[in-house]
């Protein structure tokens, strides 16, 4: 099967996916009681989803402000044609762009970014992408509230 491709997913495992969405801290006990399922077959299907990619990580959420990072922002990159490849490797070793996507539109690649303050902010942008190679524009949008879609 090729790595991108769909996995097949039942209710029971959309069922689970929620579960661990809402709590990822969730037992696997808790998590057959939810769905009403036995636990070996809760442990089955977590191990299954898991191994084949649908479950990518388990992870905590963090209040960006309360973690002492006060400034936000969405940043579009406009990059050169055949940069991808080099670029996102760069973009992920700076440790305040907590999210990269390539995107179609206007732009091709938009990014969040955190940092302590307006400062680190302006730092990571003038400083780190704009002199990248490969970057030829770049736009940001400041985010003045963060809301939990959930």
């Amino acid at each position: 099967m090729p790595e991108n491709a769909p996995v097949l997913l039942d209710d029971v495992d959309r069922k689970i996916i929620a579960e661990l969405t809402r709590d990822g801290r969730l037992s696997v006990t808790t998590v057959a009681e939810n769905v009403h399922i036995s636990r070996a077959h809760a442990y089955a299907r977590i191990s299954r989803l898991t191994s084949t990619g649908v479950l990518t990580k388990f992870t905590a959420l963090v209040d960006p402000v309360k973690a002492g990072l006060k400034s936000s922002a969405y940043v579009t990159l406009k990059v050169s044609q055949h940069s991808w490849r080099e670029l996102k490797e760069e973009l992920r070793a700076i440790p305040e762009v907590q999210h990269i996507a390539l995107v179609g539109g206007d732009f091709d690649v938009i990014l969040l970014v955190r940092a302590e303050d307006n400062t680190g902010l302006r730092r990571v942008i003038f400083d780190q992408l704009q002199s990248m190679a490969g970057v030829q524009d770049t736009q940001t949008f400041l985010i003045f509230e963060d809301l939990d879609a959930r």
